[in-house]
């Protein structure tokens, strides 16, 4: 592997191996850098890998910089190994459930961890062409890896080599960043940069932090086996969310092992001779365990430091770089995009992010990051998955909403399928059938959105989504019965009293 890689890529084998060679190649040659380049963009991760082909493929000279390994936390620590292990949870789960179908599974069957993470691996080798330095080169992207630092208002340094720009992207990311626990300087814990080297299953696993990754990974871990404790300083989980929609999802995960230590206070942590000890007071309760890992789930920090930003007038502080509407820092020459200036830490964001920096470092265009719809999703069982505004967001904006709530349990496929905990929740600005935001939580609530996020960006109304035929039986079909449930507002006393002289008129 390459002096230059950060995180060790374990365990070393076959499929590693392979996700290296695509990623990082130990014997990559950085080329000779061109005369002046329309685009320069550090940072690999999904921001800079769309920026860079992107402004390629419209016939922008690039280069990227990449000092670690390219796709970024989303190919190699982030969306895709973690989805892999949280798919095999979700078969684990649904051999344990059959008996509920009809199927009877013999006794004795296990789940076999390693194998579990083996497949992680190789399913993430087999995506990481996609990613690569080989393929980005032959798409026309100079590829440097190493580490890129501004030297000047229009120069990178990165490997020996100075590269000239016009315009500049940063795009690199943010990274796990321990919180301030006492002892955690102490004891080893994993992180989500860490955590997908396992290849065994803890028999007690500790996870700080109920937010997202927390909670995926403190369902998927008790599915497999580990007798699980997820601690949360808030009360319950997922702070951010719904709450309607974060108890259902809670209700799963407590069903299905997780030992939930919320209102977590006096947290502190030691070593211990089996791994960590945790010492917390959960709703006036002391515990005292001890787990064989523990995975902090909580606390980002931006990617700013040795590139040299004070020297090119960047500005940044603790949450990353200072971007304006249009994506560019205070350095008019030089963008961002991706974790590293945005509060949307999603794969999809960086993604739309950087096509507005290709827009409007190249072409000069207007394009604005708070035009962007973003949507999001949480992959538990329910998932819960969002876009637009809360209704509390709402009212802290002073804008009045209508609410329609259509649960699953009155929906037929999802009767059928045994999936009935969950909702579609779609808010309307009062009045009308404006989609403002709305959240869905089912069982693949993150495919459900999409056709709500269209239509918020299309500006298709609520009763338009009432209008559209949807296949029956699908849990779509939630979506669509909102729609129902806005017209049936319309039939005013007064509008109902004119429809029944008319009807009566017409015998």
């Amino acid at each position: 592997m390459s002096e230059q890689n950060q995180t060790p890529v374990l365990p070393w084998d076959a499929h590693n191996q392979k996700l290296v060679a695509n990623v990082h190649p130990v014997d990559w040659k950085n080329p000779t850098p061109a005369p002046r380049y329309n685009l320069v963009v550090i940072g690999g991760g999904t921001a800079g890998l769309v920026s860079a082909i992107g402004a390629a493929g419209l016939g922008a000279k690039v280069a990227l910089i990449e000092k670690h390994l390219m796709g970024g936390d989303c190919l190699n620590v982030g969306c895709v190994p973690s989805k892999a292990i949280i798919r095999a949870a979700r078969k684990a789960a649904g051999v344990r459930d059959m008996a509920e179908f009809g199927v009877n599974v013999p006794n004795g069957t296990t789940i076999d961890f390693g194998k579990v993470m083996e497949r992680m691996r190789r399913l993430r080798a087999d995506i990481s062409p996609h990613d690569s330095a080989k393929r980005f080169t032959e798409l026309g992207v100079d590829v440097f890896l190493g580490t890129g630092k501004f030297t000047g208002p229009d120069t990178i340094e990165v490997g020996g080599q100075t590269l000239r720009f016009a315009k500049a992207v940063i795009a690199t990311g943010a990274r796990a960043a321990a919180p301030p626990i006492p002892g955690l300087k102490d004891v080893p814990f994993l992180t989500n940069e860490t955590l997908f080297t396992l290849t065994e299953l803890p028999k007690r696993f500790g996870i700080i932090g109920a937010g997202p990754i927390g909670c995926e990974m403190a369902q998927s871990f008790a599915r497999f086996g580990s007798e699980v404790f997820l601690i949360e300083a808030t009360h319950g989980i997922l702070p951010r969310e719904d709450q309607d929609a974060a108890a259902i999802v809670k209700a799963a995960m407590e069903r299905d092992g997780v030992k939930l230590l919320c209102c977590g206070k006096d947290l502190k942590l030691a070593k211990s001779a089996g791994g960590v000890r945790l010492q917390v007071e959960s709703h006036g309760k002391g515990y005292d365990v001890e787990v064989d890992q523990l995975l902090v789930a909580v606390g980002r920090a931006p990617n700013v430091e040795g590139l040299g930003l004070e020297t090119v007038g960047v500005e940044f502080d603790k949450k990353g770089v200072k971007v304006n509407d249009r994506l560019q820092t205070t350095n008019p020459r030089i963008y961002a995009c991706g974790d590293i200036c945005s509060p949307y830490q999603f794969t999809h964001a960086a993604d739309f992010m950087a096509r507005i920096v290709i827009q409007n470092a190249l072409f000069k265009g207007r394009a604005k990051a708070s035009s962007l719809i973003i949507p999001w999703s949480t992959y538990t069982s329910p998932e819960i998955a969002h876009v637009g505004l809360y209704e509390k967001e709402a009212k802290e904006k002073g804008i009045e909403v209508d609410t329609f709530t259509q649960e699953l349990s009155k929906v037929d496929r999802a009767i059928l399928d045994g999936e009935t905990e969950g909702f579609v929740r779609v808010h309307v600005r009062k009045g009308t059938d404006e989609i403002l935001g709305a959240t869905v939580v089912a069982a693949h609530a993150g495919d459900l959105i999409g056709e709500l996020t269209l239509a918020m960006k299309g500006k298709l109304g609520l009763k338009t989504i009432g209008a559209t035929i949807h296949p029956y039986p699908t849990q779509a079909e939630a979506i669509r019965k909102t729609g129902d449930l806005y017209n049936r507002t319309r039939l005013t006393p007064f509008v109902k009293n004119l429809m029944n002289r008319w009807l009566a008129w017409q015998r």
